[in-house]
């Protein structure tokens, strides 16, 4: 028996004797994806965030990849840091970070890219919240920075949260 799923679109299988193996050190070791961070490993930074769609929720969620046993993802569709975007093109969160200057370190920043990203998706997909800034915190708050950046990421958040809703706005 083995245990698959895909990660930033390839597919991937591992033995079921691995099930209780970490999906950041698999990530790590055998991916060699290291834009996911690893820094608290009990699941409280969440640095480590990563997208996880798996039927029948087809648009993600965020998964912590330091507490997470790849024996839960089996049929995952996983999409990491390095599986954001194609080629050299920031997501627009991304540049709204950079405008705002989110971070010092860039640390924990991988993780709020995931955790903002999967937000403005369900932002684009769903109906707009009555208290934008609330579900902004409610998305990102609980990830941690030791740099200090929350009113930053929030505001870069809120930025492109608010060209989402414009945009929806239009197709209306």
């Amino acid at each position: 028996m083995s245990i698959s799923f895909t990660v930033n679109g390839v597919a991937q299988q591992v033995a079921d004797a691995r099930g209780d193996d970490r999906l950041i050190d698999f990530l790590h070791d055998d991916l060699n994806l290291t834009g996911t961070k690893f820094c608290c490993g009990i699941g409280v930074c969440r640095a480590c965030t990563v997208a996880v769609a798996k039927p029948p929720n087809q648009a993600g969620s965020p998964v912590i990849s330091c507490s997470t046993p790849l024996s839960l993802l089996d049929g995952s569709v996983i999409t990491t840091i390095e599986g954001v975007s194609s080629g050299p093109v920031l997501l627009p969160v991304q540049e709204a970070f950079l405008r705002h200057f989110a971070f010092q370190c860039g640390y924990c920043t991988p993780g709020f890219v995931m955790a903002a990203q999967l937000f403005l998706n369900g932002l684009a997909d769903g109906p707009t919240p009555p208290d934008l800034d609330q579900a902004i915190v409610v998305a990102i708050g609980d990830h941690i920075c030791r740099c200090s950046g929350y009113v930053r990421y929030v505001e870069a958040v809120r930025e492109t949260a608010l060209a989402v809703i414009a945009t929806k706005g239009d197709a209306q």
